[in-house]
């Protein structure tokens, strides 16, 4: 979400190589020249990647969350897989782990997951326990906000995911945040989410859309309550007047419901848009009886400038 923002409420990848890399090539949030002095702060870096190979589609999400409160650290990888034979699949590295480097800026290193580069410059994602690499090229830079300690940025890239042997080519939509005064693995935010709905998606097999469709009052002045962009033949698009419009939903364990499916209009550099959606598969990720926390693969078509293009890719959904 933006924000990455894998932020729930109760919540919120040669080897040798990787392994003695120096800590000036890690990964780092763009432009935290002015990064803040505040007792908390909160840092992310979300990484979705959409590909295809001849055994089918492939989607993986990495967030990589890490915060300070005080003289205390803290670090937590939230960690998807779905293959569209085989639906969910479990990797390793999923949850908090140790950040006794105090980074902040940089992605720390973990036992399932290695980093190597930058978002900007190409990087390399490596995790020996799921088999799994992830090589993106340098990141194109699509939209940037700030405003009262906040930033979010998000861009797009070519990207190549090797995993069990499969080298599926791709993209990844990629999103930095960053809060001041502000720490979800260390507090408990019950005002921050409220029907957010985050689309990473691939256009064809080149093209990126991302947008998102929220009601908190808290995140709105960073975020905005509706927003996106396009990226066709890497040229970046406005997405103007959205309307998020929610065609389905289906009953969740407690006193709420997930959407399910979608038809979202907006007017483009090219004129009006629409794009209608579906769930393909779910999978829940946190529940607390009033709302709750999913990742969902949503499949569905784009008809914008006189094309249909199709649409591939996933939603996180917090409710």
């Amino acid at each position: 979400m933006t924000a990455n923002l894998r932020m729930c409420l109760c919540l919120g990848l040669s080897l040798v190589f990787l392994a003695t890399t120096a800590q000036t090539d890690s990964p780092t949030v763009r432009s935290l020249d002015d990064f803040p002095s505040t007792k908390l702060v909160y840092v992310s870096d979300y990484f979705s990647f959409i590909g295809q190979d001849h055994q089918g589609y492939v989607a993986f999400a990495l967030d990589n969350s890490r915060g300070r409160d005080g003289d205390a650290y803290q670090a937590e990888h939230l960690v998807l897989l779905h293959d569209e034979k085989q639906s969910w699949v479990e990797l390793q590295g999923n949850g908090r782990y140790d950040n006794s480097g105090k980074e902040l800026k940089t992605i720390p290193q973990s036992p399932s997951f290695r980093f190597a580069g930058m978002p900007y410059t190409g990087m390399n994602i490596v995790s020996e326990s799921n088999r799994l690499t992830l090589k993106i090229q340098p990141i194109v830079q699509r939209t940037r906000k700030r405003h009262d300690g906040a930033s979010v940025s998000m861009g797009t890239a070519q990207a190549v995911l090797t995993w069990q042997g499969r080298t599926i080519p791709g993209r990844v939509i990629y999103e930095s945040f960053m809060m001041s005064n502000f720490n979800r693995l260390t507090h408990t935010y019950w005002d921050m989410w409220n029907e957010y709905q985050g689309f990473y998606l691939r256009l064809g097999t080149h093209d990126d859309l991302y947008f998102h469709s929220q009601k908190s009052e808290r995140l709105a002045p960073l975020m905005g309550f509706r927003d996106g962009f396009m990226a066709l033949n890497n040229e970046t698009g406005v997405m103007r007047d959205m309307n998020v419009e929610v065609l389905g939903r289906e009953l969740a364990w407690g006193f709420y419901k997930w959407p399910t499916s979608w038809r979202v209009t907006w007017t483009g550099p090219k004129g009006p848009a629409v794009a209608t959606l579906k769930q393909l598969s779910r999978t829940s990720i946190g529940n607390w009886a009033i709302g709750g926390f999913s990742m969902t693969v949503v499949i569905g078509e784009l008809e914008y400038g006189g094309k249909k293009m199709p649409v591939y890719g996933l939603a996180e959904l917090i409710m």
